[in-house]
């Protein structure tokens, strides 16, 4: 919280700021800035007219079954985290084609055996969820060579990438995705997405790439298919227990790779401008940057 603080103290000094559980007066405040706060602790405020996410997520405060009624919910689109996660996600996906976490496997065994490395141009990346954070991965992905599709709940037109949309055409999506990337909202449509039925119809040998929220993802059923032979292995960056707990199976599987959920943070330093702006737009009555919409859950 202290680097928001600052951040906001140094973009605007006069900011009437008041910072949970020390406020006071809980009845002036009509914004509010916010990561996974306690739940009903918004009860509080009986004039809240908006809710802003400090990152590009808002399943933690929609997530909430106290929420004012009428509060807007905004989430960040700062384009450093299109950015942060595009690079990140690069590089996850050169590590397996290049078989980077192989190599470290015979590292530790002390064993020089080169093998065959995959090639750009003959495989063919799905990422799942093509919204801000998604199109721009998908696009960076296609400049390195790679032929790249998206899989969205709406149409979406964006050079060089085949769109499937919708559940109608989500198996033929799936059909020809050799790593398939997860960058889902959750929602109630998407939680537990990446589960056995999704991992049978991908090509034999798929990736997975978790990079969205743990909560899309049935673990024992990525070991199960992992360990039959039918995905080569995963990259995963979030988990639905953070930290990841120390007898997680996860741990010692050596075809899972982890990192502890750092794809793409948010940099106060630069949302807060955003955050500022939306609320100099809500004394103003103007619509929100980054408004989500309550019954997409994005």
């Amino acid at each position: 919280m202290i680097p928001w603080v600052n951040a906001l103290k140094a973009k605007r000094p006069t900011l009437d700021l008041r910072i949970y559980p020390d406020d006071t007066n809980r009845e002036e405040i009509e914004f509010a800035l916010a990561w996974n706060h306690p739940l009903g602790a918004f009860r509080k405020y009986p004039n809240l007219k908006c809710i802003a996410s400090m990152g590009a997520g808002v399943d933690h405060i929609l997530k909430d079954p106290d929420l004012p009624e009428a509060a807007i919910i905004t989430r960040v689109t700062d384009q450093n985290l299109a950015r942060d996660m595009a690079e990140f996600t690069v590089a996850l996906v050169m590590n397996h084609v290049r078989g980077l976490s192989f190599y470290k496997r015979q590292e530790h065994k002390h064993l020089w055996k080169p093998k065959p490395y995959l090639n750009s141009s003959d495989i063919t990346i799905g990422v799942m969820g093509i919204g801000v954070l998604g199109s721009y991965v998908a696009t960076q992905l296609n400049i390195l060579g790679f032929k790249v599709s998206g899989w969205a709940r709406t149409t979406k037109e964006i050079e060089h990438i085949d769109v499937y949309v919708g559940q109608e055409e989500l198996d033929a999506f799936l059909g020809t995705a050799n790593i398939l990337i997860c960058l889902l909202p959750l929602t109630k449509e998407t939680i537990n997405i990446l589960n056995k039925q999704t991992f049978r119809k991908l090509p034999e040998g798929a990736f997975i790439i978790n990079v969205a929220r743990g909560e899309h993802l049935v673990e024992r059923d990525l070991i199960d298919f992992i360990d039959v032979g039918h995905l080569s292995g995963a990259s995963l960056d979030v988990f639905r227990e953070e930290p990841l707990p120390q007898n997680h199976p996860f741990w010692e599987h050596p075809y899972i790779n982890i990192t502890p959920h750092i794809a793409s943070i948010t940099n106060p330093a630069t949302a807060v401008s955003q955050i500022l702006e939306n609320y100099d737009r809500l004394r103003n009555n103007e619509p929100l940057i980054g408004a989500v919409s309550l019954t997409k859950g994005y």
